[in-house]
Order: structure tokens, then C-alpha cells, then sequence
């Protein structure tokens, strides 16, 4: 049930003529859609959306769609109060909003329903910025497996190994407690159960379901515990235009090989969780069944294995290097690291 007075509902325009938007406009009558661009969302996206909006008096704001649909409407809910920009709401996030926040997600992989994050594509450098804020949370999230159920098999993927990227690193994170890891293993558990059903059955709506699970979870887990150097890697990425769905899914195994080291029990627990029988391994047995489990998951699910399948040049990849040491999920990585040991990843995974 949502507040009384006006509601504005960001969708993906890539969407609008479907029969999940017709059935958006049917179950909110009135509501004012409003569509978004069907990439990664600009901070000139939510600009211009907060501006359609300031005028309204909304008092309710809905993101139906990916994490990107979602990121802008919790954006512009925190950002809608007064005369802020979002620029200047990603310099100094507010702390509070005025307007009800739901989130109606149509991909399992972000989890962005119950994260306190929205990140943005900034307009000049192509760089993520994130703004985080208790305002992003918000107060409604709806799961129905029927939203997801019409995705493509290459999106359910992405979407999927995102979700398992947030599992697993959210587990790794040297922040993690043990509330975290709990949401870290039950979504690890639910998403191998799930994942490959959902690509191979788009219509599977009990796969479907526990995809949405291990994706909020996954949220759930990363806002408590962060993320690791996957992330890091992943957001520089950006810059060449790889989804973010893609670029963290590609390069998971990669993180997770260079990272066993540090992290070898941990490792242990997440082969387990993604069903492998660790009883009579060793630590580095058990450790490289982790990796093995994560890369063979993404193959099965048709995820792009190098960074020259996607249009990364190579040449670029020392400039990527140093925007990943230097982006907020790094300190949270299980192993320390460098600006040369990140290139090197990066040209394994050239």
C-alpha cells in the first residue's frame, strides 16, 4: 500500500510497449512514469528525472526495473527535498528523505532493493560514484518471480553471477561478521540451486524466486560487509562501457585465484556452499575446488571468460589498474594489494 498522494514510477524505456509495463500501469493508476535510458544511469540521468520531479510534491517514488532503474529512483527520492542537485547529493549525501521509497526489481543480481547505495555513471569520465546514504534504503521492496520470469538467458546470467559476486565477496570482505556470512552462505547455497535452472528455464518461477532471494541477500550481505577487489576491478570497467553485471562476473575467478591465499578456510566454506565435497581436501585443495566451482558456474551460464571478448583494449589496461587501487571496495579486499598486482590480474583476464 502505497502513501497517498502522487506517485512517480522510473522504468526502463527499453521496456515501455511490453506487457510488464502495460501491467505497471495497470496495478498504478495515475502514476507518473517516468523512463529511463536502457544502459548504465548518468548522473545527468537522475538530474533530469529530479528536475521532471521537484515540481510534483511526490510522495511516493517506485524503481521497477534493474539495479541501474532502481539506483535512480533512490537517487532522486534522496535528492528530491529542497534544492539540492544530485551532484551536490553525491558530494554530501543526505541523511534523510521525505518521500516513500519502494523497489520493484525485474533482474535477481543487484540486490540495489535493500542496499544504501546508488551509483552513478559520472559524465565526463566515465567513472562510478556512489551515493550512500541510510536514505537509500528503502521502505518497500517487492519480490515477484513472474517480473524476471520473461529475461533472456545472457541477462539472467549477468544478473546471476552478479548476485553470487556480492555473496562471495561480501563472505571474503575483511569486514565481514558472522550476521553477514550468514546471509553470505544461505544466498551462496540458494543461487548454485537456482541460477542454472533460471537460464535454462526462464519459465522456472521457483528458480526464479530463490534467484530473487540470494539477490537481496547478497544486498543485505554487502551492506554489512562490503565488497573486495572483484568490485574494484569491476567498476573501473566503466569506463569502456561494460555493464556492471558483466564485468564483475567475468571477473570473479580471476579475484578469487589471486585472493586464495589470504583467505583459505573461507574458501573452503564457500565450495561447500556451492555443493563440493571439501571432507578430504587440504586447504589448497579446498581452496582451488572454490575457484574451479565459481569459474565452472560462469561457463555453464555462457559468461564471457576474457576482457577482449567485451571491447576492453589492452592498451588501457594500466589506467584501469590504478582506478581500481584506488576505489573504496579495495581496502576491503581479503589480501593486500598493489597497482601492479592489479594490472596483473587484469592481463589474465585480457
Amino acid at each position: 500500500q502505497l502513501p497517498a498522494g502522487a506517485t512517480a514510477v522510473f522504468f526502463d524505456a527499453g521496456l515501455a510497449g511490453t506487457p510488464l509495463y502495460a501491467r505497471a500501469q495497470a496495478a498504478l493508476k495515475g502514476a507518473q512514469f517516468i523512463l529511463l535510458p536502457s544502459r548504465e544511469p548518468r548522473v545527468s540521468d537522475a538530474q533530469a528525472a529530479l528536475a521532471s520531479l521537484r515540481q510534483k510534491n511526490a510522495a511516493a517514488i517506485v524503481g521497477m526495473g534493474g539495479g541501474s532503474v532502481m539506483d535512480v529512483a533512490k537517487a532522486v527520492a534522496v535528492a528530491l527535498e529542497g534544492t539540492l542537485s544530485i551532484e551536490e547529493a553525491l558530494a554530501a549525501p543526505p541523511q534523510t528523505r521525505r518521500a516513500f521509497l519502494a523497489a520493484v526489481p525485474t533482474t535477481a543480481g543487484t540486490g540495489s532493493e535493500t542496499t544504501p547505495n546508488a551509483l552513478l555513471i559520472d559524465d565526463g569520465d566515465a567513472s562510478k560514484r556512489a551515493l550512500i546514504s541510510p536514505a537509500c534504503v528503502c521502505d518497500l521492496a517487492v519480490l515477484d518471480p513472474t517480473l524476471t520470469k520473461g529475461l533472456p538467458p545472457a541477462i539472467t546470467s549477468y544478473t546471476g553471477v552478479d548476485a553470487i559476486c556480492h555473496l562471495a565477496e561480501s563472505f571474503l570482505s575483511v569486514r565481514a561478521t558472522g550476521v553477514s556470512r550468514f546471509y553470505s552462505q544461505g544466498g551462496l547455497q540458494m543461487a548454485l540451486r537456482c541460477l542454472r535452472a533460471c537460464v535454462e528455464n526462464g519459465a522456472d518461477l521457483s528458480a526464479r524466486m530463490g534467484m530473487l532471494y540470494a539477490s537481496f541477500w547478497g544486498g543485505v550481505a554487502l551492506s554489512l560487509a562490503g565488497t573486495t577487489a572483484v568490485h574494484a576491478l569491476a567498476y573501473a570497467l566503466s569506463r569502456h562501457g561494460v555493464p556492471h553485471g558483466v564485468a564483475n562476473a567475468l571477473l570473479l575467478p580471476f579475484v578469487m585465484e589471486y585472493n586464495k591465499e589470504a583467505a583459505k578456510a573461507k574458501y573452503r566454506t564457500i565450495a561447500e556452499a556451492m555443493g563440493v565435497d571439501t571432507s578430504s581436501m587440504s586447504d589448497d585443495e579446498a581452496a582451488d575446488a572454490a575457484v574451479k566451482a565459481v569459474k565452472d558456474l560462469a561457463i555453464r551460464v555462457r559468461i564471457p571468460q576474457h576482457l577482449s571478448e567485451i571491447g576492453v583494449p589492452e592498451s588501457g589496461l594500466p589506467t584501469l589498474a590504478q582506478a581500481a587501487f584506488n576505489d573504496v571496495c579495495t581496502p576491503g579486499n581479503p589480501r593486500q594489494t598493489n597497482v601492479e598486482e592489479i594490472l596483473a590480474i587484469y592481463k589474465k583476464a585480457f
